[in-house]
């Protein structure tokens, strides 16, 4: 008896011992992006100097692993902007990566920046290894103060008629951008009401111009397809149409409103926005007091908020609550349809 209960002892004593064995765990991977090398703290641009490039040293991150070659994408964005929209303005495998001071100033105004006055862009880099299955790594922002000079830009431009402004393709509001200028546009429709219906347009009139719509596969275009409808019910949609390869993209944001103390719902409840289908921007008129408020989609999260930035009338994701100092009746407006940059504007009537 006594062998047999040794023997059961060791039996159940087996796990025990084993689950005190060393289990590895997966190696974690510390990665870190590149920097800019001791940037600048301002750049002006000149005309003069168009076809000249700038220079900016990249100090290399380190992926952690053996990464292969690795491309370095100078990025600007706007400041507060939180790199939602980045825009590359310089590319190079060697740590030297030259912009074109055209390519820059270009950029620099498209951004919001006014032609002979000082601003700030938020600069960093992305880093893309040619190990495949290896991800993008961005190093951290650095802001560098820009003075842009004077030029034209006429960005190419698509239209998007639809039964939420009237079918009216001679509306030069509903309109997106094509930053590169590549047949790939991108932007913001506030679809509120209707159908839900729209097509893409290169002109402002029908039949004199090539429309583009539904093909026959999800997501495809074709030259005078049927219309487009919205996936996820009403609100706002950012919009992607290549006009190269025939697709399109909608990602619905959300249906915006105001919410604050200022507000009829105070801190809880927003109070929603309506659609101005002839200027394309969202706008209420109502009753505030003394107080704040902000812009943010009505889904009880806070993952979709605008709010003040350092420059007035700029409204950042996540940026400052704006005050009300007088009570009274006020207009609101919230404007997407500059590219990259949202604006607001509240008027007291």
């Amino acid at each position: 008896m006594r062998i047999i209960t040794k023997l059961l002892f060791i039996v159940f004593a087996l796990p025990l011992i084993w689950s005190c064995e060393t289990i590895d765990e997966p190696k974690v991977i510390t990665q870190t992006g590149a920097t800019i090398a001791s940037p600048p703290s301002s750049l002006v641009l000149l005309s003069e100097n168009a076809e000249e490039v700038i220079v900016f040293n990249v100090a290399p991150g380190n992926f952690g692993v053996e990464a292969g070659k690795v491309s370095y994408t100078i990025q600007i964005d706007a400041v507060g902007n939180n790199f939602a929209a980045p825009v590359a303005v310089g590319t190079d495998t060697l740590t030297t990566v030259e912009v074109k001071v055209s390519d820059l100033n270009r950029r620099a105004i498209a951004k919001g920046l006014d032609a002979e006055v000082a601003g700030n862009l938020e600069f960093r880099v992305l880093s893309d290894p040619s190990r495949e299955g290896l991800p993008n790594v961005v190093g951290p922002a650095v802001t560098i103060s820009v003075t842009p000079y004077p030029t034209q830009i006429e960005l190419p431009s698509l239209r998007i008629p639809g039964d939420y402004q009237g079918w009216n393709p001679g509306n030069n509001n509903t309109i997106i951008y094509s930053e590169e200028s590549n047949d790939v546009y991108e932007g913001f429709v506030h679809v509120l009401s209707g159908t839900g219906e729209f097509k893409f347009i290169t002109g402002p009139a029908w039949d004199e111009f090539p429309d583009y719509g539904l093909g026959a596969s999800a997501n495809s275009l074709v030259a005078g397809g049927g219309n487009i409808s919205i996936p996820a019910g009403f609100g706002t949609y950012k919009v992607k149409a290549n006009l190269d390869d025939l697709t399109y993209e909608l990602e619905k944001v959300g249906t915006w409103g105001i919410i604050g103390d200022a507000t009829p719902g105070g801190w809880n409840t927003e109070t929603p926005m309506l659609f101005d289908r002839d200027e394309n921007v969202l706008k209420i008129t109502l009753n505030l007091v003394v107080g704040k408020f902000k812009f943010r989609t009505e889904d009880n999260t806070w993952a979709q908020n605008y709010g003040a930035s350092s420059e007035a009338g700029i409204a950042v994701f996540d940026g400052s609550d704006i005050d009300i100092t007088e009570a009274g009746n006020y207009t609101i407006i919230l404007d997407m349809k500059t590219p990259w940059e949202i604006r607001y504007s509240f008027t007291k009537n």
